[in-house]
């Protein structure tokens, strides 16, 4: 079938980690003042070093005025999604239009089983993750008497509100075959993060999200690339991808948007080459890409 082409422009972000030991505000704030549109905070409510991604969205959204903020992705099962809905709509709401939702069927079981969570096999995780955003669309919906009965969640006639102040993207995060086809077919946005493997397997990747859409009768480009690009930038020679000086960070980068249509890209380096990311990076790339 044919493929949309890449889009005319690119949004660029940070991906932040909610390590209570760093001066989070200040970064986002920098983040905002470097000209960036987007903060990623990374989502694992049992790491006991991290704040919670939730209460840090606000936050963050607070101290700014244009930075646009979503969870990197929000660990499904320990955030249930008729709650979920609710917080997503009221940060929006509070913010102006500023809230994105990043959305995960789950990981690292034993950690998410030790604080609360349930153990779901893979099949179980992704038929909740399907659940889940049927669920949470229904709440952004303004209509009342909602009923859902699903094998892992379900609304009872309850009714939706606030509504949010935009259309807020869900945005899923996936790798596997069965999780992309479900991306293609229900959300908004694709948040996988690069590295030499998944690069090299974006060309199957992609095409898996977009005959997911395809299916359900969407067109492919509805359905937003947000790349996670963690790595180094380094003053020496290459040491692999994303992980070397400006200009092959330029080349790499480019690429993603000229071939693998990058809407948004997400940068995972340190906070102490956010402004080289920001000045240099970003402009070659936007040059680049016209």
């Amino acid at each position: 079938m044919a493929r949309p082409e890449a889009v005319d422009v690119v949004s660029f972000g940070y991906f932040l980690v909610p390590d209570a030991s760093q001066p989070l505000l200040d970064v986002a704030r920098s983040v905002e003042s470097l000209g960036l549109e987007y903060v990623g905070i990374q989502d694992h409510p049992y790491q006991r070093r991290f704040v919670d991604t939730v209460a840090l969205s606000g936050a963050i959204l607070a101290a700014t005025s244009s930075l646009r903020v979503f969870p990197d992705v929000a660990c499904l099962p320990l955030r249930p999604p008729g709650v979920l809905a609710k917080t997503a709509a009221s940060l929006d709401v509070l913010s102006g239009g500023r809230f994105e939702l990043g959305l995960g069927a789950g990981a690292f079981w034993d950690a998410i089983e030790g604080y609360g969570g349930q153990r779901r096999t893979p099949g179980e995780a992704l038929a909740a993750l399907g659940e889940a955003v049927e669920v949470i669309r229904m709440l952004w919906s303004g209509d009342r008497g909602l009923r859902f009965e699903g094998a892992h969640y379900h609304l009872r006639g309850v009714h939706s509100g606030p509504l949010p102040a935009h259309d807020i993207g869900i945005w899923i995060g996936a790798y596997q075959p069965r999780a992309l086809a479900l991306t293609g077919r229900v959300a908004d946005g694709w948040v996988p993060s690069m590295s030499a493997q998944v690069a090299a397997r974006l060309p199957e990747l992609n095409d898996r999200v977009d005959d997911g859409a395809v299916s359900a009768g969407r067109d492919p480009s509805a359905v937003r690339r947000v790349f996670n690009v963690g790595g180094t930038i380094t003053d020496g020679s290459s040491e692999g991808y994303l992980n070397g000086p400006v200009p092959q960070w330029v080349d790499e980068l480019s690429a993603l948007v000229t071939e693998h249509r990058a809407d948004v890209l997400v940068f995972g380096g340190p906070p102490s080459q956010l402004r080289t990311f920001a000045e240099e990076v970003v402009p070659a790339v936007r040059a680049a890409t016209p």
